[in-house]
């Protein structure tokens, strides 16, 4: 089996610029390079998902009993597992139709603003605060844009919070990001490596900051000074509108106090999770739900 440092390689190698060669050798070497990085990716960010969904069962933040308050029971508890599995199928399916396509096009694409020096190990680093920094902005838009929350709202609507509830989203939230991220690509010149390992790395902390694992209140503490916890995240699914619209960081904690949208409310183990007054419809409705009319507001 090849080790995991393996990758190492291949992640220099599309950090630092291509010079010399004919374009389809170079076209070959990003081709096999992606696809290496997609499986390294895909393993490390399933394995994290395996781990944290069998460990916020062994040691829950938040009893899944209170789930039956709402006459959901196991069987209720089964259905929304089933539902959130369903928005990750569909968008599973989008990947390699859609998401990684465009992508791998923006990436090919030079804007010729992306200077030289930055590159190299400083550049992925920079690359990545750079991500996190545009995609609270983006997150942020979701909540304060209608047109984009009527999709966001979906992810919003479950009615409890685990690792299920980070891959939740309805599939048209996906194309728009997908969207938004080809600008990004493209303005800044993103290499493969930095989109790849920007991806990998939302997804290590979507999973972790939505899961219901119960963390030593010292182990906590000091993890939200850096990067979004359960803690933060929760508050930002409380079923109040005023809470949900705050807290908007998705890997590092330092964007919310910068910009005036941190909450710093604790968490509560029974506090109700989801949109404030509106129930949680099946998954077809869900799917239906951001192309219906809307009474208006105000």
């Amino acid at each position: 089996m090849v080790g995991i440092a393996s990758i190492f390689p291949y992640i220099a190698e599309t950090l630092e610029p291509k010079r010399g060669g004919g374009q389809a050798a170079a076209r070959e070497s990003m081709d096999q390079t992606a696809d290496t990085l997609l499986l390294y990716k895909s393993a490390a960010v399933g394995a994290w998902f395996v781990l944290l969904f069998v460990l916020e069962r062994i040691w829950p933040a938040s009893p899944r009993a209170r789930l039956e308050g709402a006459g959901a029971g196991r069987i209720g508890d089964r259905r929304r597992l089933g539902r959130n599995v369903g928005f990750w199928l569909v968008n599973l399916a989008l990947g390699p139709l859609v998401v990684i396509p465009v992508s791998a096009w923006a990436v090919g694409w030079d804007s010729g603003l992306r200077p030289d020096w930055w590159g190299g190990w400083p550049g992925l680093i920079a690359d990545l605060i750079l991500l996190d920094f545009l995609i609270y902005w983006w997150h942020r838009a979701n909540h304060e844009i209608p047109f984009l929350w009527r999709f966001h709202e979906i992810h919003h609507l479950d009615r409890f919070l685990d690792t299920t509830s980070a891959v939740r989203f309805h599939a048209g939230e996906v194309l728009l990001s997908a969207g938004f991220r080809v600008g990004v690509i493209m303005l800044f010149g993103i290499p493969l490596a930095s989109v790849l390992a920007f991806e990998a790395a939302v997804l290590v902390a979507a999973l972790f900051h939505h899961s219901n694992l119960r963390l030593p209140r010292g182990m906590e503490s000091g993890l939200s000074r850096l990067v979004i916890t359960p803690s933060i995240h929760w508050i930002h699914h409380r079923a109040e509108r005023a809470d949900t619209d705050s807290n908007y960081g998705t890997i590092l904690s330092i964007w919310d106090p910068l910009f005036g949208s941190r909450n710093r409310r604790p968490r509560e183990p029974d506090m109700e999770i989801g949109v404030e007054g509106e129930p949680e419809p099946g998954f077809l409705a869900m799917l239906a739900r951001p192309f219906q009319a809307r009474p208006p507001t105000g």
